[in-house]
């Protein structure tokens, strides 16, 4: 009898060990399976049950959470949430996060690694980190004139610090609020597909997922290669361009909107963009210079974040000679993003030194401990320090008396390049109004601000003086707000 309850308590025995290796081989090999499985709420819950972390502006928080009462307790909230969108993006129970909200998602829910010191008692307790913060580089006040000045007409607004590569300001119109996604209800699903029928797209990030031909502020990269290659020694000096000019082996004529052109010193050309000229100095450059020039600006870097994805801007390497001309002054194949434009501002701003654009300042804890403060980014040397002093000549001289006037500010130095970019079949849409610019203070040791703006439904002037009367005034509302914080 002994025997036979010995043998059974050892089959007991068998049975529990083998429970509990059935319970550990769930709990540890199977649980990133389960934990992954649509079907397993637990983790969407546990994700909701807590308060998400926020994002600053200025030092205050421009998103917040609401305590639903629903099994997904806590939505996402926002403060000025269209002001902002083009930087926070959305979190969104049921279509999940994108931009600031999506990089640094783990921060923000607390499920990074970073926030929890004691990660196995926190495994043991189920304990949950609250969510960090997100601390950016805009000024408020640059990031409000932006939204204003464009007045929910079709643009984006992109301006930088030209010494380190902070963002002070993005901005995308029209744009949309945010918190009509937080959710999960009948609502939201009808405020997801009113956005995304919308024919405006407010949901499109203009100032970094859109690209447009620059036009005639493309002119900065051309004349900036031209001075580098040794084309133009003297800015003062006729260029022997003729007006109109014929396309390289082409019988297409370019002509210019206004007089004066022929044969125009660069200075003058600049002044008062003759596409006659800078065409020429494209093809004469080559382009392989004027290749290797927009990609030391930036142009075909598909890699560009900030940290976000930046759509990449580009420059056909691959064209002929009459392409060359029209991709010289901002056309053919020739797009780039208002943020691209910017840095091409800031770039001369800066003695020639471009610092890749970055928004996020640092990320902290909720008590506010640092976790991250990235800082400046890698400088390159895009154009020679002497291009870059005559650079800011010829800029300065488009707003004290060119195109750009409407871009000047009383007690500052501004440099500036208007445009006017042709798009459509034909040419047959509204041009594109463009304005990049750069601003000192008269008591700033270097320029403080970087600025472009692009406005899509502009007059349908085709008049270089379009980016000057449209997008200038813009520009200049911008720059005021940083040179006055």
């Amino acid at each position: 009898m002994t025997r036979y309850i010995r043998h059974a308590a050892v089959f007991c025995a068998l049975l529990l060990v083998a429970l509990l290796v059935n319970a550990a081989r769930i709990q540890i090999v199977l649980a990133g399976p389960y934990d992954h499985d649509p079907a397993n709420r637990r983790t969407t819950i546990a994700r909701y049950d807590r308060p998400r972390g926020d994002i600053l502006v200025g030092g205050r928080s421009v998103t917040g959470s609401r305590d639903s009462r629903e099994q997904l307790r806590y939505e996402r909230t926002y403060t000025d949430g269209p002001l902002y969108a083009p930087v926070t993006g959305f979190a969104s129970q049921m279509y999940g996060t994108t931009l600031l909200e999506h990089t640094h998602d783990a921060i923000l829910s607390g499920t990074d690694p970073v926030l929890t010191p004691l990660p196995l008692w926190n495994d043991f307790t189920r304990a949950h980190s609250p969510g960090g913060h997100v601390v950016t580089t805009l000024d408020r006040a640059a990031q409000e004139a932006a939204y204003e000045g464009l007045g929910g007409r079709k643009g984006a607004v992109a301006a930088v610090e030209p010494t380190t590569g902070k963002v002070l300001a993005l901005v995308s119109s029209p744009s949309y609020d945010p918190g009509l996604l937080s959710g999960n209800s009948a609502a939201t699903e009808r405020s997801w597909a009113r956005l995304n029928a919308d024919p405006d797209k407010p949901m499109l990030n203009r100032a970094v997922r859109q690209t447009y031909p620059p036009g005639s502020t493309f002119k900065v990269v051309t004349a900036a290669a031209a001075l580098d290659a040794g084309v133009v020694t003297d800015v003062d000096r006729p260029t022997d361009s003729p007006d109109p000019y014929r396309l390289p082996g082409t019988r297409t004529l370019l002509a210019n909107e206004g007089d004066g052109c022929e044969d125009a010193p660069l200075r003058d050309a600049f002044e008062w963009s003759c596409n006659t000229v800078f065409a020429k100095l494209g093809v004469d450059v080559g382009v392989a210079d004027m290749a290797a020039t927009a990609q030391a600006f930036g142009f075909n870097d598909p890699g560009v974040r900030v940290p976000f994805s930046v759509a990449p801007s580009t420059f056909d390497t691959t064209v002929d000679r009459a392409q060359l001309a029209l991709s010289s002054i901002g056309q053919y194949n020739t797009r780039a993003t208002p943020l691209q434009m910017a840095m091409v501002a800031a770039a001369v701003a800066n003695d020639g030194e471009l610092r890749e654009p970055y928004l996020v300042e640092r990320t902290t804890t909720d008590g506010g401990s640092t976790l991250s403060a990235p800082g400046p980014r890698p400088v390159r040397q895009v154009m020679r320090r002497t291009t870059a002093e005559r650079m800011k000549e010829l800029m300065e001289d488009v707003v004290t008396e060119g195109t750009g006037t409407n871009g000047a500010i009383p007690g500052a130095t501004v440099g500036g390049k208007t445009g006017t970019a042709q798009h459509g079949v034909g040419n047959s849409g509204t041009p594109y109004a463009w304005f990049v610019s750069w601003a000192q203070g008269d008591r700033d040791p270097e320029p403080r601000v970087a600025v472009a703006v692009v406005v899509e439904d502009a007059s349908a002037d085709r008049g270089e003086i379009t980016g000057g009367g449209v997008a200038a005034p813009i520009a200049r509302a911008v720059m005021e707000a940083v040179l006055d914080s």
